[in-house]
């Protein structure tokens, strides 16, 4: 409820926060742009292809275009490799002056909220201080901004970062920039971070099930999966847009034991000519690899963990914007299980 919005945040806005995930009132279409509330939070339309991998969704008046991206049952989102984390909050456009009035005016004659709080909020909208009668001399010129909550981010701390009261933005104007998560070609690429989906990080080694001590362990990705990925988000209502992309650049090697050797010995191999590592050939049985890990003790009736992380490199274009911008880097990894036996020499 707006009403409760601007209030201290430390008292009333957990419990807005939590009238947005518990309350199952219907909200009412035709109050808000794009069907979007926070009671319930923004419904999502949802379009998916015949795999059942989502293609586009609508979350309040953002779009999201995922025919670029990663798809798949092992697919999984990036970590980012800073403290930095997608907006789990943002301001966007979602009433014209007839539809605040709409929204705003019941509150106000339920007096649920208080008289005092109700005076200060008509001295706000309709008094003139500072707007006048919910902006309606300019309908059509512009819209009353409020803010959503990142669909699956509602119960996270970030989401309280959004604690404006609604305000105007005429059209074709910036948001202030005071409000930071005020939606923007950057807030966008942002949040398409969030939606980007990579393959998971299952090495090809050869030898391909068990190896020995003391034989290199060649391993690289197969590089038809591991390519450039990207997802797009839009507001059409304003005419921007952003296109987050994510390349894999390296692949971190863990062996799953102090008693192994990975080549390089740093065990980050770089991507070059378009792959990471490189796969074996017949006749390279003692060359060390590229990219692989050497083990020097036998796994006895086990297995070892080898853990392989790949590093994104993320950037974003979009309105308004002059070539790449960067994100922070991402990252993505899995386990596969390694079998090592005690036999000194071996012919492949």
């Amino acid at each position: 409820m707006p009403a409760l919005r601007s209030a201290s945040r430390a008292l009333i806005v957990p419990v807005a926060i939590g009238s947005m995930v518990l309350c199952g009132a219907p909200a009412q279409a035709d109050n808000v742009i794009g069907g979007g509330t926070q009671t319930p939070p923004p419904k999502k339309d949802v379009h998916g292809d015949s795999d059942g991998g989502t293609l586009s969704s609508t979350a309040g008046v953002v779009v999201f275009d995922r025919s670029k991206n990663g798809s798949g049952q092992s697919a999984g989102p990036v970590t980012s490799s800073t403290t930095w984390t997608p907006p789990a909050c943002y301001y966007a456009p979602k009433y014209t002056p007839e539809q605040l009035k709409k929204y705003l005016e019941p509150t106000w004659e339920a007096g649920s909220t208080g008289y005092e709080w109700d005076a200060e909020q008509r001295d706000r909208y309709v008094n003139g201080h500072p707007y006048k009668d919910f902006n309606k001399d300019k309908a059509g010129k512009g819209y009353w901004w409020d803010f959503y909550v990142t669909p699956g981010r509602e119960g996270d701390p970030g989401a309280l970062d959004c604690g404006k009261p609604i305000f105007w933005v005429d059209e074709n104007d910036d948001p202030p920039a005071a409000i930071p998560q005020a939606i923007t070609a950057e807030v966008l690429a942002q949040l398409a971070y969030a939606e980007v989906r990579v393959p998971s990080t299952k090495m090809d080694l050869a030898p391909q099930a068990n190896t020995k001590v003391n034989l290199p362990t060649w391993a690289w990705l197969d590089a038809a999966e591991f390519k450039p990925v990207s997802v797009t988000a839009s507001v059409p209502l304003l005419g921007i847009q952003a296109t987050t992309t994510a390349e894999p650049v390296s692949v971190k090697i863990e062996p799953g034991t102090a008693d192994a050797e990975t080549y390089p010995a740093s065990g980050v191999c770089q991507i070059q000519n378009g792959r990471i590592g490189e796969p074996y050939a017949k006749g390279k049985t003692h060359e060390a690899p590229p990219c692989g890990v050497k083990y020097l003790r036998s796994s006895g009736d086990g297995s070892y963990q080898l853990k392989a992380t790949v590093t994104w490199k993320i950037h974003w274009t979009g309105t308004g914007v002059a070539g790449e911008q960067r994100l922070p880097d991402g990252s993505f990894g899995g386990e596969q299980n390694v079998v090592v036996q005690e036999i000194q020499a071996v012919n492949r």
